[in-house]
């Protein structure tokens, strides 16, 4: 049977992410594991994946294993990796796990499904909940304060921009692409429809979105 070794990260672990990193876990995980005599161990990874959502390719894989009986027990660091939704981490640390015979540990939260002492559990989930809904209005809140200062905050510029190599956050313009742009509004303003404009830069090999080939 598996021992499975569950780490994730997210953005919302950025604060904390030294301590908090997949390596940092899989070493963590891997000592624990192998001083307390728990063998043929599997790591399952999430990297970049919100402790919210569980639609996550590493624990649907290891969901799957369960399914399949080839898991014993799940070790992750703390409650928090395994989510930060206080229902959904309830209903795997109490049903889940239990109906499928998995053992689950949280090693730095003390928690442990074969053993009756983890009254606390509850308590941290919504702590972890809250956790990850403040970190999430922070964000929100600095790419708002960013985009009201007139810094650019996307991951990829518009057509007829580009992203000034010296600063992310500022968008300089593309002199071709801005002479399309030019184009199409003044295609526009002769009465010409999106059908007719997008003739004219087919016949002038204007490809928007694939290359720009004039």
């Amino acid at each position: 049977m598996i021992t499975a070794l569950y780490c994730r990260i997210s953005r919302e672990d950025e604060p904390t992410q030294e301590s908090s990193s997949i390596e940092t876990q899989i070493a963590y995980l891997s000592r624990y594991a192998i001083s307390n005599k728990f063998y043929n161990i599997r790591y399952y990874i999430d990297d970049g994946y919100s402790g919210s959502n569980f639609d996550r390719p590493g624990f649907m894989e290891l969901k799957k294993d369960i399914e399949n009986q080839l898991v014993s027990t799940v070790i992750t660091k703390d409650l928090s990796r395994l989510g930060r939704d206080y229902l959904t981490t309830g209903y795997y640390m109490e049903h889940y796990f239990p109906v499928n015979n998995v053992r689950y540990i949280a090693v730095n939260d003390q928690v442990d499904t074969e053993k009756e002492d983890n009254d606390f559990a509850p308590f941290r989930n919504i702590m972890n909940e809250w956790y990850a809904r403040n970190i999430s209005k922070k964000i929100r809140s600095a790419y708002k304060t960013k985009a009201l200062n007139g810094e650019f905050t996307g991951p990829y510029s518009s057509y007829g921009y580009n992203k000034d190599s010296k600063d992310k956050h500022k968008l300089i313009i593309d002199k071709k692409q801005a002479e399309v742009v030019k184009l199409i509004y003044k295609l526009y303003l002769y009465g010409l429809k999106v059908y007719k404009i997008s003739k004219v830069l087919n016949d002038k090999m204007i490809w928007i979105g694939l290359q720009f080939v004039v």
